[in-house]
């Protein structure tokens, strides 16, 4: 199957509709490139798209890898980074958790003020064990979500402007799933502060993180 991208219009920028396919990692940036990453962390200024004034987000209630409800606001206080994908992703899902990984890693001793959450779009095969199992493979401290009984997929997909369909589907658990590519960085008081497209790397997002947290 082709790779699909389908790019969606917000009006702070794009969220690119990424066919789960093979994909080029990123790769590290150059010591040039670290050097104006610096600086930019340094001057206070986002790597990503800043969301501030953005009418996007808020709480919801999901199931963790151990089956019991999460909500969001339960980490006020802390810095998240937010995704959505699912765990047969071939690709973009565990290259951009190894990103996060490595981005908890330079924030050094600033990452236990930082919670990672990939919330799943196929709660048909991601199951609560599943996904939490998945995501500790990347980092035990990631937070793996799904939706179980009645909590509602659709609606905090509308909240974070997310898209997701099945694609290439062989039988009734054989399929991809095309889905929003992308990273929410949320300041401590659980808003939507920076949207990180696909690609960007763990040295941005790691900037990007220091500023929320001061």
């Amino acid at each position: 199957m082709n790779k699909k991208w389908i790019a969606l219009s917000l009006s702070a920028g794009l969220f690119a509709l990424a066919g789960c396919q093979p994909q080029q990692a990123a790769q590290a940036p150059a010591p040039a490139e670290q050097a104006a990453s610096t600086a930019a962390a340094a001057g206070g200024s986002f790597h990503g798209t800043d969301m501030r004034k953005e009418d996007i987000g808020g709480d919801f209630t999901m199931t963790d890898g151990d089956g019991k409800p999460f909500t969001l606001s339960s980490l006020k206080g802390k810095a998240v980074i937010l995704a959505f994908g699912y765990t047969h992703c071939p690709d973009i899902c565990p290259t951009e958790l190894l990103t996060y990984s490595d981005a908890l890693k330079q924030l050094g001793e600033q990452a236990k003020d930082v919670a990672v959450i990939f919330a799943s779009v196929d709660p048909e095969r991601d199951t609560p064990e599943l996904i939490g199992k998945y995501v500790r493979q990347f980092n035990p401290a990631f937070i793996g979500l799904t939706v179980t009984g009645d909590q509602s997929l659709p609606i905090i997909k509308q909240q974070y402007r997310v898209v997701s369909a099945k694609a290439g589907q062989q039988s009734e658990q054989v399929y991809l799933v095309d889905h929003s590519a992308g990273t929410y960085l949320l300041d401590k008081e659980g808003e939507v502060a920076v949207f990180a497209p696909y690609g960007t790397t763990a040295t941005q997002i790691a900037d990007d993180l220091k500023i929320l947290l001061k």
